[in-house]
């Protein structure tokens, strides 16, 4: 049996243990400890890591009574030293009472259970037991959990018999029925719970809802605490700085500037549609022009697969010859006809793409391919014009 140390303390960080088993099982290597305080995956909350004997701790697993350390490779010492990345664990501790908070004040407030909890590395997440969550209560909801935590309450964990739990208001009752633990935020609630947490709220500094999301019937909420909103804040200020650099405002009219930039981008993407459309025109006569035995033929430097479509549909509007367009910079080509022409772009391009290390497909009437390089788009092409012209 291990001497579960973060039971004790969540802030132990530093301890010394001995060894009373090592192991290698499938090329990994394991060690047991009389007493530690790596926590183990469990709750929702990933394993602590660190080291032992300065040997880094890679996972941390529960069996039984038994707390097993994965670790790089086994130490030769008896007793060992050990050390938690405190930041680790501490961020988790934020992030867990938050959690814990954040139920709490979405039972009492929307009458919402919480049916999971996840902790990941970059953010947080509960799912509640609603069908829907509008703006206005998700706001409500961050108030009232950042007015808890500014009221610095105790939080305060302990064993108790399955007779003394009976006298509790839990918030659900655990499936364990020895070694039961409670986290009790005081004045708020008792909650059974194996996780590591902080002993006030107002250690987790303030908690930023990101966003809600429907869920299977129910809602997802994703949240930051303590030092992860912190960062989240300085990230979302250090892009306003930018922005306001940019359009040379200050934060609060950075939406009016970048609404008029948005509306001054549509002005000139119609003129330049409109200029494309002409382009198009004029170069779908140019091409007319040029064609001979029923292909009409081009390879642009240049050009994007939407303007070798758009060309390619003026171009079969004016004549029922095979178009064949390419472009060198995005080493694409388009197929098409009227319609009139039995020859399948589809087809062919199933039929003798692979030859050519070519990749696409398409209808009957128009198919588009790419090309790795710029060598086979050329050599396709030049098979292409024989294939279609004989």
């Amino acid at each position: 049996m291990t001497e579960k140390l973060y039971y004790e303390s969540a802030y132990a960080n530093a301890w010394t243990s001995k060894v009373m088993r090592a192991y290698e099982q499938d090329g990994s290597h394991y060690v047991v400890l009389d007493r530690t305080a790596f926590y183990p995956h469990g709750g929702g909350q990933p394993c602590d890591q660190g080291t032992i004997e300065g040997i880094s701790v890679v996972d941390v697993v529960l069996d039984g009574d038994e707390v097993i350390h994965q670790v790089e490779s086994v130490p030769t010492q008896e007793e060992v030293h050990c050390v938690l990345d405190w930041e680790r664990r501490f961020d988790h501790m934020q992030q867990h009472s938050g959690q814990h908070l954040l139920s709490a004040v979405a039972l009492q407030l929307l009458g919402a259970e919480t049916l999971s909890f996840h902790l990941g590395e970059e953010y947080a997440t509960i799912d509640l037991q609603l069908p829907t969550l509008s703006g206005e209560e998700m706001l409500k909801l961050e108030q009232e959990v950042n007015q808890q935590i500014m009221g610095n309450l105790e939080i305060v964990s302990y064993f108790v018999t399955e007779e003394q739990l009976r006298t509790l208001p839990v918030v659900k009752m655990p499936k364990v029925t020895e070694s039961i633990r409670i986290v009790e935020m005081k004045g708020v609630e008792y909650n059974p719970c194996g996780g590591t947490h902080v002993s006030r709220t107002g250690e987790l500094g303030l908690m930023k809802l990101l966003r809600a999301e429907k869920q299977k019937g129910h809602v997802r909420i994703t949240f930051k605490c303590g030092t992860r909103a912190l960062r989240d804040y300085q990230d979302s200020v250090h892009i306003l700085d930018a922005l306001a650099q940019r359009f040379n405002t200050g934060h609060g009219d950075i939406w009016d500037r970048v609404e008029k930039w948005d509306q001054e981008t549509r002005a000139q993407k119609m003129k330049l549609d409109a200029a494309m459309e002409r382009l198009a025109a004029y170069e779908a006569d140019e091409l007319v022009k040029s064609g001979e035995g029923g292909l009409l033929y081009q390879l642009y430097e240049d050009k994007s697969m939407q303007e070798l479509q758009q060309l390619a549909l003026k171009v079969t509007g004016l004549v029922d010859d095979v178009v064949l367009l390419g472009s060198m910079e995005e080493q694409k080509v388009v197929l098409a006809h009227s319609g009139v022409n039995e020859l399948s772009c589809g087809g062919f391009f199933k039929e003798h793409l692979q030859s050519y290390q070519g990749r696409g497909g398409g209808q009957p009437k128009l198919a588009q391919a790419g090309f790795s390089t710029k060598e086979d788009l050329v050599s396709f092409c030049e098979f292409a014009k024989q294939a279609i012209r004989s």
